[in-house]
């Protein structure tokens, strides 16, 4: 593995037993998705104060930022942390991805601002429309204008960081994806999700009583309509990472 770059996964969320046993936990969701021949992968459980020290920082070619039942806009002593994080991976120039609470925190980081969505939850496989930019800058991976993508967040970006760049939004979301310079991306949808994962959040949902029974069963029922674009999202995400676009 010697020569090969390195990622970190910043852990947001605890793991379900369920996502645990099934699996490995989140960090294995996204090494599955995003972890190529070579390279090396760790995890920092930042939502249990575990965080990477300066010379570890450095030692990361690039950083991903998972979801959480968090709100990227409180004031939780370890999201704080994050945010000072993050600024320092901005002027370091590193290569970040976030994804959900990830995207929302990266953008408050980066001077923007987030809370909770006008239009409330969305939940299931939502379409995202790229910008015409986006579609330039995606253009060497030949992918289409539009995607499907698994949601589940009641947060949303509202407003950008100053020089971010919206490079996609959906019908309920404005900023459904934001570009900051080439080194940042965030992604409100989950790319890493399987709809397995997403009918087992619903059930936790409704049972800690954030959703209601009946939009749960609704939820379920009419999720087997559309399928995610997941190789497609699989594509962009490492090829944003790893530098390649």
């Amino acid at each position: 593995m010697g020569g090969g770059k390195r990622f970190a996964v910043l852990l947001c969320a605890e793991d379900s037993e369920y996502v645990k046993k099934r699996y490995g936990g989140y960090y294995g969701v996204f090494v599955e998705m995003l972890a190529e021949e070579g390279e090396t992968w760790d995890v920092f459980r930042v939502a249990n104060g575990e965080f990477p020290d300066d010379e570890q920082v450095d030692r990361f070619d690039g950083f991903v930022i998972t979801g959480s039942c968090n709100d990227a806009h409180g004031n939780d002593a370890w999201i704080c942390r994050l945010v000072s994080l993050l600024k320092k991976l901005d002027s370091l120039n590193k290569k970040v991805l976030g994804i959900c609470f990830g995207h929302q925190v990266l953008s408050r980081a980066l001077g923007g601002k987030t809370g909770r969505a006008i239009s409330g939850w969305d939940i299931g496989v939502t379409t995202i429309h790229f910008s015409s930019s986006s579609s330039k800058l995606f253009s060497s991976l030949k992918i289409p204008t539009t995607l499907s993508i698994i949601e589940c967040h009641r947060d949303e970006v509202r407003e950008l960081p100053p020089k971010a760049e919206v490079i996609a939004w959906s019908e309920k979301t404005g900023v459904e994806m934001f570009r900051y310079g080439n080194h940042i991306m965030g992604i409100q949808g989950h790319p890493e999700y399987t709809k397995d994962i997403l009918v087992h959040l619903i059930d936790r949902l409704s049972q800690r009583d954030f959703i209601a029974d009946s939009y749960a069963d609704d939820l379920k029922a009419n999720m087997g309509k559309v399928e995610p674009d997941k190789d497609a999202w699989k594509k962009l995400c490492t090829s944003f990472l790893k530098g390649r676009l």
